[in-house]
């Protein structure tokens, strides 16, 4: 394997940054070590019989990271190129994200091997149904709760909790996180990631007083989170002006109309293609745009050292897990660029899960302005936090997230084993 793919390999990335902050902690290495590794990392095989009749295997992936501070919570992503890697990493860095907003969740992921695209809805549901009993020891309210990622939505979150309840014989709702109002969803739920970026990217551009009504954007990614990121700014006056998804990437530096585009999106099979009050430039050219904020809200790695030198946001706001690659830090710090990380920017949708899980947990059902307001306030509460312990360590945002969640995990890790004998910290 050449240095090159172990250096965009997102498992790379989180572990570069963990040890920065590990060191910056004195973190014993024994600690440092358990907490770099997943607990455990589950592969399952199943097949299912097609429409056609034909029978596919699938290989799926549930990887626990840590439960150090409450039952893992993670999503369930669908998609042609899920690997163990990214699972890993993707587990990880949930594990960092509650610790960072102070949810009493652990980390994990998931994902299966498959183009959503390519299959029925009733494949889909057996494709659910099958990862589910395999998994049925793994999933529970006080052990792993899953939720939606790419390719998986409300309907799967739904077929879940069912084939979850059938094997236990009773309806058991807190399983699963990101389900359908009627099967004990919760509302905000589903633009709750966006809503946390937008406001992150608010709180970041009043850090660099800048006025949003003057400010530009940049949104590449327009599924889930990228659109509902797009639609809060466009509210608060925000000019964003492109936007990509798959298919096209759209520019129009007098701004997009956000509301008409999402409702060409919504008649147009869920994408921009085509859009006409827009001029169509080259995906990566999106990302190069002197804007005053770049969101990123589509994958891992696509600002890397090979691009980072021609960014020319003043500010970054990771909407996608990952998107930034390690060796591409440094790049931007020198640039004076403001990057918000992920584990701190997409943590809107972890909140809301978690709203979810306790309204199941407890019987209850939150009104929208309640949810919406807990969020602001733990959203907010987790910015100022970052900024101040970044201040404190002369260290990038990103840096001081990774030192809080560290910290907190580390510290809880060391409680919960009694029979640990390492120090937490090195003895100096």
């Amino acid at each position: 394997m050449s240095s090159e793919i172990i250096k965009h390999n997102p498992f790379q990335s989180m572990i570069d940054r963990f040890n920065i902050a590990a060191d910056i902690l004195n973190l014993d290495e024994s600690i440092k070590q358990k907490l770099q590794r997943p607990e455990k990392q589950i592969t399952v095989n199943f097949s299912i019989t097609l429409d056609n009749g034909n029978v596919q295997n699938f290989e799926g992936y549930r990887v626990i990271h840590n439960t150090a501070l409450g039952p893992s919570k993670g999503g369930i992503r669908y998609d042609t190129g899920v690997n163990l890697d990214e699972v890993k990493a993707l587990a990880a860095w949930m594990t960092w994200k509650s610790a960072v907003t102070g949810i009493p969740f652990g980390g994990a992921k998931g994902g299966i091997i498959c183009d959503p695209k390519n299959h029925s809805k009733t494949e889909l549901e057996k494709i659910t149904r099958a990862y589910t009993k395999a998994l049925a020891d793994i999933f529970g309210p006080e052990k792993d709760v899953p939720a939606p990622d790419m390719g998986t939505g409300p309907d799967e979150m739904g077929w879940l909790m069912d084939e979850f309840s059938i094997l236990h014989g009773r309806p058991i709702h807190a399983v699963v996180t990101g389900k359908h109002l009627h099967s004990g969803g919760s509302l905000g739920r589903v633009e709750a990631t966006g809503r946390g970026v937008s406001i992150i990217t608010i709180l970041a551009l009043q850090k660099l007083k800048i006025r949003p009504a003057r400010a530009t954007a940049a949104i590449q990614g327009f599924g889930n989170v990228g659109l509902h990121s797009a639609l809060f700014l466009h509210e608060k006056g925000v000019k964003i002006v492109a936007v990509s998804d798959v298919s096209e990437a759209f520019y129009n530096p007098n701004g997009i109309n956000i509301p008409e585009l999402i409702l060409y999106y919504n008649l147009n099979n869920k994408t921009i293609k085509g859009y006409p009050n827009s001029v169509a430039i080259k995906h990566e050219d999106l990302l190069l745009l002197d804007v005053d904020v770049l969101i990123p809200a589509a994958k891992e790695d696509v600002i890397t050292h090979k691009n980072a030198g021609d960014i020319q946001a003043r500010i970054i706001v990771e909407g996608a897990n990952g998107p930034v690659a390690s060796d591409a830090d440094q790049i931007l710090h020198d640039k004076n660029i403001l990057v918000v990380p992920d584990i701190l920017a997409n943590a809107g949708g972890v909140t809301v899960s978690y709203f979810e899980w306790l309204q199941n947990s407890l019987l209850e059902s939150w009104r929208i302005h309640q949810i919406n307001k807990r969020l602001e306030d733990i959203l907010e509460k987790g910015f100022e936090t970052v900024f101040r312990v970044a201040v404190k360590h002369n260290v990038t945002p990103r840096i001081a997230a990774y030192i809080i969640a560290l910290k907190k995990v580390a510290e809880t890790q060391s409680v919960k084993e009694v029979a640990l004998e390492a120090p937490l910290f090195k003895q100096n």
